[in-house]
């Protein structure tokens, strides 16, 4: 029988600050994939990791 889809979810997260950086000096924008329950957190995760286009630690947040 199928398991069920239980209550883990793949989600991104993505850099805030090389999105509203307009004038920044690479194209690219940081992305993590982790994953998260749904039941213990259902609101969106913001965590802080290493960008390496902007070269310093800046909070990643969810998008869909």
């Amino acid at each position: 029988m199928a398991k069920n889809k239980g209550s883990r979810i793949l989600i991104t997260l993505e850099c805030t600050e090389c999105r509203s950086n307009t004038n920044k000096r690479s194209r690219g924008v940081s992305r993590y994939l982790t994953q998260k329950n749904r039941r213990n957190n259902p609101q969106r995760l913001e965590l802080n990791k290493y960008c390496p286009h902007c070269n310093k630690t800046t909070i990643h947040k969810e998008i869909k």
